[in-house]
């Protein structure tokens, strides 16, 4: 049975950092402003998942390993 090889530390991964803003509450726990009527606090949450989605993607095929690597 193989092992996978154990992928090294990347730069990529400080990308996700970026997730942890929709754990801060107080920052977007307001009603202003608002986009189509929709309050800050409901459509800054949808935002983060989209955002959060397109970083970890982005950090997974930039750390992925490439066929031949090992």
């Amino acid at each position: 049975m193989s092992e996978r090889p154990r992928r090294a530390w990347s730069w990529w991964y400080l990308l996700l950092i970026v997730q942890l803003g929709a754990l801060w509450i107080p920052f977007y726990n307001k009603v202003e402003p608002t986009l189509g009527g929709i309050p800050f606090f409901y459509w800054f949450q949808l935002a983060m998942i989209l955002v959060g989605a397109a970083l970890t993607a982005i950090v997974y095929f930039a750390t992925e390993p490439r066929k031949g690597d090992g």
